[in-house]
């Protein structure tokens, strides 16, 4: 939070004319010998309040408006709170200028100031801002400081204002503390630089001069020398803030001052940049000159301090960029020194003559446009037409002859021809492959003879991949899969990376090569490594890239804030702790081994399929309430929450949330090239190619299971990294970008802020604020300066001869503070100590004889010290003496009390058991019997207890543990008698209840039998009532029943004589019809006259229709309509008792006219006869004429009488259900079966009878049938 600031201090408060100000005092004090006036208040009435020296507070005290004020709304204050200036919040400015013209509850009320030249014009009026958003003021806002703890109020305004005043005064560098801020101007500053600027900062103390990086890089020298320990310069800071040109000066500084005059070894370590740069920097939209990969320089010194050698570490270079690139961005600058500054004859040999940058695909993606002095883009560092004479001449001073620099030109020459490689479907392929266009044959033999390859091979190398079979060892089987035009775009991406970044580690193993390396006593280390990068779309190389300023940040947080805090306990100095923002967290969410996101990307990587949407949705559920960790549409960039939550995530970095696009976080993982591409490489015919990728080979394992990833490779070379910067000892220098335009003298005061406070400035700040920067350990400091101090002083010991030394230079307890081991000096104090003990040698025995003076003061202060301690000591033993005796009087009524303590104790506990014998007697007297026992019993128990009384009293020997078993036996007693008692008062309680309960028992047990012959006698009535009421409804019943057949047959008799009388009239009817006809006939056979023919079945059908109509009436079904079939079938199926009985009564109605219409119709012989002989026959007569003659020819019949029926058995086995054995009897009454029965094993037998069903033991009638038999 802004303005957060601590005390140990009590804070003052003054008071005037009701307005109350708090005063917080801050261990902060000025560095400069002038003194500079405090901010004052002026005073209404004949009050003021005054800051100087001679008021209670502090010199260093700061005025922070606090809430807890009084105001009168009458305006007397404001000339009080008009003189005190404010910096206030700002989006823009970072911070504006103001003056206080109100105090609220929450808020202040400030006034801003105008404008720097617009003075004469008003401002925007007041604004009211929270408490913690405003900063006090310097009391001269124009004047700048070299340190910004030099300023009287240490806050992050005016950190700021003092970077913006030495910024504006070309003066780009500022300290704090021992650490260097560096202002990126984009200008070249006039002797800035120069070797007069070297010869001046060499040994001299930091802050001695005007802050530069020289001046880190002598700090770094000296401390090397001083400590015997290597030391290492982290250079810090996002693109385009100049990190890179720091570095070179910095090398420039060491090798400058302690090489051989630029010898071979330094002019070497000096030449790696350019090259480096070549190869890996880049133009971006926000540096000209990017570093697009991360270096750790490394300049080794022998026992003298001299150069003996170096090496260069290389992190991470961003390989993504050869392939894509964003419209206003380059890629590498080699490309575009190739070329812009090649000859003729070396571009012709490569291939390139007279082409441009929109010929290749790979550069036409971004900016097409040179860096120089004739070209369309300008910039002091980079010219595409000079640097390559530069590189040719640095890569000539490497070792590299014509021949090596041209197989170099012809790699970098080769990934520019193959990106015009362009690949369209396959029309003659049916699995869905793709083959090179036409158009791109030309680049594809280029390509090939540059890379010492075969056309064809290299052809099927990028259409088509080779897969081997795991089964079969190397002789398994093997696959050839065609690409799909995509996959071979990947694959020609593929193999431009593999073999730039080959290269590039090439040249660096060169370098390291070139550069001769002696025996290193100690060395100097420079990392530079790109900064805190948030773009629009952030890919898999920010992720990087930010993960490794994370792991930066941790440790400069340990390195600055954690040890120097630690560092102050340990050695006592009392510094209040500050609160810093720990990124722990964030590392950990990134690094963890099983649960971190480079460990899913890894596990994720090494699937058969690997898909960008399982990785982001696994670390999603890896990490559901991880504070770092949220989901893309939680970010306040409206193109970011576009992003579905399985195409990205949100990192809450350490300088802000940015959001990752992981749809290219597998591939950029994987930088391996499939087998027939690494395959092609190493048979090409180029030697020099072929050594590039056998070197790598050798160090990869095969199989997907075991290959590095570029994550893992990062990480542990990150981890290598830190643990070196861990041994070693550290400076800091944070390069802040001023403003985004890359323009000089624009000074984007938000911004700046922003890069402040992410770099841990304002907490380092705090820190200096309250600490001690400089420290030097008491044995250092007296070595050091023994030489140059008389016999006499330099035999003290080392921590006495530290606090002389600086007494008698008059430097004031404050500006230092004596730890366990160190002496600790607050900002800018050790440098005026170093000025006096080096530059000042003629007041050297002044400096001595002020010393002896103090070290005598200190003895003769020490005598008279001893002297009031020997009184104070006498005068302590005759007090002690008086009160030894009250001591020993005390210890001896003590010892007696603690004597007869135990004895006392027991007493007093056996007399309490007399109240438990006083129960005892109370409960005697309830007693009815036994009484007379039970009272001898207490008494005996009392008498024991005077015995026991006497027996303590008399032996004054009787330790504790024999009172205190003489008083559990009494004790034991007592509960044995009261439970005695207790016993007997409890048998005759029992005794009394018994009988009483057997008294109420009989009583119970007499009124239950009367209540039960009452309720017996009872439940006969109502069963009789009952069973009379049930036959009297029975009856009731029965004569309804039968009263309503009754009804039911006199209605069936009417409506059946109706029948018969609508019969006999319809037939009577038809026949007179039939007659009239045919006489109508005859008489016009006759009489020649016309007959109209009657439709005689409309007549019929006529009588028919009102016969059922007749037939209907007072009958609730009309089945007038219903087929003969409908009506069998629901005889047989129904279970409607009215809708059966209506069928059947239907059923026979239509039999009966069937059977007369039938006997009607019979024509011939006897018709009673006929009759009665089809009305007796069931089947046709041929079967019974058939049946008897086989009957009568197979076996004689025995004789029976005419007209008797013949009667047959039957028993027949079978299995049921093909498990259960049953018997089935038949018995057939001539054709027809009259009986039959079914056994079963384990159920009642079936008797099965014409019209029923018979069981053994229950009788059931199911069914009736109109046949009189079944056949």
């Amino acid at each position: 939070m802004y303005g957060k600031q601590t005390s140990t201090a009590n804070n003052s408060l003054n008071k005037v004319n009701n307005v109350t100000v708090n005063y917080l005092p801050v261990n902060n004090h000025h560095t400069n010998n002038n003194n500079r006036s405090k901010s004052s208040m002026t005073s209404v009435g004949n009050s003021s309040l005054k800051n100087d020296s001679s008021s209670s507070l502090p010199r260093s005290t700061e005025f922070k408006i606090t809430p807890k004020m009084n105001l009168n709304h009458n305006g007397d204050h404001l000339l009080l709170m008009s003189s005190q200036k404010v910096w206030v919040s700002n989006p823009k400015d970072g911070f504006i200028l103001g003056e206080i013209v109100d105090l609220g509850s929450e808020k202040v009320t400030v006034e801003p100031d105008p404008p720097p030249g617009q003075r004469g014009r008003l401002s925007s009026g007041p604004v009211a801002v929270p408490y913690e958003y405003v900063y006090p003021a310097e009391d001269s806002s124009t004047e700048d400081y070299d340190d910004n703890c030099s300023l009287m109020y240490l806050n992050e305004a005016t950190l700021l204002n003092n970077v913006r005043l030495r910024y504006q005064r070309n003066q780009i560098y500022t300290y704090i503390a021992n650490m260097l801020i560096a202002v990126n101007p984009y200008i070249e500053i006039y002797g800035l630089y120069s070797a007069e600027s070297i010869k001046r900062y060499q040994g001299c103390s930091l802050g001695t001069l005007p802050p530069h990086v020289f001046a880190i890089g002598d700090k770094a020298f000296r401390d090397m020398k001083v400590t015997k320990q290597s030391q290492s310069i982290i250079v810090s800071g996002e693109s385009g803030a100049g990190k890179t040109e720091s570095t070179k000066y910095i090398l420039r500084y060491l090798c400058g001052s302690w090489g051989s005059a630029a010898g071979s070894i330094e002019q070497k370590i000096l030449d790696a940049n350019p090259v480096l740069e070549s190869f890996g920097n880049a133009k971006t939209t926000r540096n000209n000159n990017s570093s697009r990969f991360g270096k750790f320089i490394e300049i080794h010194f022998e026992k003298n301090y001299k150069v003996t050698g170096g090496f260069i570490s290389h992190y991470l270079l961003e390989k993504s960029r050869i392939c894509t690139l964003s419209p206003d961005e380059r890629s590498y600058h080699i490309f575009y020194q190739l070329l812009a500054g090649a000859q003729p004859e070396l571009k012709q040999k490569l291939g390139l003559g007279k082409l441009g940058l929109n010929d290749f695909h790979y550069l036409r993606q971004g900016c097409v446009q040179f860096f120089g002095t004739k070209a369309t883009l300008h910039d002091p560092i980079v010219d595409d037409f000079k640097d390559f004479a530069h590189l040719e001449q640095a890569l000539g001073r490497f070792g590299l002859n014509e021949s090596e620099r041209l197989a170099i030109y012809t790699v970098v020459a080769a990934v520019l021809h193959l990106g015009n490689i362009k690949f369209e479907d396959d029309p003659d392929d049916q699995r869905g492959g793709c083959r090179v266009s036409d158009m791109s044959e030309s680049p594809l033999r280029l390509v090939s003879g540059l890379l010492g390859v075969d056309p064809d091979e290299l052809r099927q190398a990028l259409t088509s991949r080779v897969m081997q079979t795991a089964k079969g060892g190397v002789k398994g089987t093997v696959i050839m899969v065609m690409l799909k035009v995509y996959e071979a775009n990947n694959a020609r991406d593929a193999l431009a990376k593999a073999m730039y970044s080959r290269l590039f580690d090439y040249i660096v193993y060169r370098i390291n090569q070139s550069i001769p390396f002696q025996d290193s006593f100690t060395y100097i280390g420079v990392l530079d490594i790109a900064g805190f990068e948030f773009f629009t779309v952030n890919s898999f190389e920010q992720f990087c890239i930010n993960y490794c300023n994370e792991k930066l940040q941790q440790f400069f947080n340990e390195r600055v804030l954690s040890d120097e805090q630690m560092l102050y306990e340990k050695e006592g100095l009392g510094v209040d702790r500050i609160e810093y923002i720990d990124n722990s967290d964030c590392i950990e969410l990134i690094e963890s081994p099983k649960l971190g996101i480079l460990s899913i990307l890894d596990e994720e990587s090494k699937l058969p399929k690997p898909a960008a949407s399982h990785f982001t949705s696994e670390v999603h559920k890896a990490f559901p309430t991880h504070f770092r960790l949220a989901l893309p549409r939680k970010s306040k960039i409206k193109e970011h929450r576009e992003i579905r939550d399985e195409e990205g995530f949100l990192i809450r970095h350490f300088a802000g949330a940015v959001c990752y696009k992981t749809t290219q976080f597998i591939e950029k993982n994987n930088d391996a090239l499939h087998a027939s591409l690494e395959g092609l490489v190493q048979e090409s015919k180029n030697p020099f190619l072929k050594g590039l990728f056998t070197l790598s080979n050798q160090q990869q394992q095969k199989g997907k299971l075991a290959y590095v990833s570029v994550a893992s490779k990062f990480r542990t070379q990150l981890s290598e990294l830190l643990e070196k910067l861990r041994g070693t000892g550290t400076s800091f220098i944070r390069c802040i970008k001023p403003n985004a335009k890359m323009i000089p003298l624009e000074f984007e005061g938000g911004q700046i802020l922003s890069q402040l406070q992410s770099a841990g400035m304002t907490s380092v700040l705090e820190l200096m604020q309250r600490g001690f920067p400089s420290r030097v350990h008491f044995s250092s400091l007296y070595s050091t300066y023994k030489n140059l101090l008389p016999p006499k002083l330099s035999s003290l010991d080392p921590r006495f001869f530290c606090r002389a030394l600086f007494k008698a230079l008059g430097l004031s307890e404050e500006d230092f503070r004596f730890g366990l081991t160190r002496v600790f000096f607050r900002p800018g104090k050790f440098k005026e100590f170093d000025q006096i003990m080096r530059n000042d040698p003629e007041s050297l025995a002044q400096m001595v004889s002020t010393v002896a003076k103090w070290i005598i003061q200190s003895k003769w202060k020490k005598t008279q010290y001893a002297t009031l301690s020997a009184i104070k000591l006498k005068n302590k033993i005759q007090y002690r003496r008086e009160n030894l005796i009250i001591i020993q009087k005390t210890v001896r009524m003590h010892l007696a009390r603690k004597r007869n303590r135990p004895r006392y104790k027991g007493i007093m506990k056996i007399r309490k058991l007399n109240s438990q014998i006083f129960a005892m007697g109370q409960t005697v007297g309830k007693l009815k019997k036994d009484r007379e026992s039970s009272q001898r019993d207490v008494e005996i128990l009392q008498g024991d207890l005077a015995n026991a009384i006497q027996v303590i009293k008399r032996n004054a020997n009787l330790k504790e543990p024999d009172i205190e078993k003489l008083y559990q036996d009494l004790l034991t007693k007592c509960d044995s008698l009261v439970k005695l008692l207790s016993q007997r008062v409890e048998a005759e309680k029992n005794a009394e209840e018994q009988a009483r309960a057997r008294k109420i028992q009989e009583e119970m047990e007499r009124q239950k039998r009367e209540k039960e012959e009452a309720m017996k006698q009872k439940l006969i009535e109502e069963e009789n009532r009952r069973r009379k009421a049930e036959i009297e409804a029975r009856r009731k019943e029965e004569e309804a029943a039968e009263e309503l057949k009754a009804k039911q047959a006199s209605q069936n008799k009417k409506l059946q004589a109706k029948e018969e009388v609508l019969l006999t009239g319809f037939t009577a009817a038809a026949e007179q019809e039939r007659r009239d006809t045919e006489l109508a006939f005859r008489l016009a056979q006759e009489g020649n006259v016309t007959v109209d023919t009657p439709d005689n079945n409309n007549g019929l059908q006529l009588k028919r229709s009102n016969y059922a109509a007749v037939s209907k009436v007072g009958k609730k079904f009309d089945l007038s309509g219903w087929k003969y079939s409908e009506l069998r079938d629901t005889i047989n199926t129904s279970c409607d008792v009215e809708l059966l009985e209506a069928c059947r009564e239907e059923f026979h109605r239509r039999l009966k006219v069937y059977h007369a219409w039938k006997a009607k119709n019979k024509g011939g012989g006897n018709k009673n006869g006929v009759m009665t002989d089809m009305m007796s026959e069931r089947a046709p007569k041929s079967v019974y004429q058939h049946m008897q003659s086989n009957y009568l020819s197979s076996s004689p019949t025995p004789p029976t009488n005419e007209g008797q029926v013949q009667q047959r058995y039957f028993r027949i086995p079978f299995n049921k259900d093909g498990q259960n054995k049953v018997l089935w009897y038949a018995h057939f009454d001539g054709q027809y079966i009259a009986r039959q029965m079914e056994i079963h094993g384990g159920r009642p037998p079936i008797v099965l009878v014409t019209g029923e069903v018979k069981f053994f033991n229950n009788f059931v009638k199911i069914m009736k049938f109109d046949f009189s038999r079944s056949r």
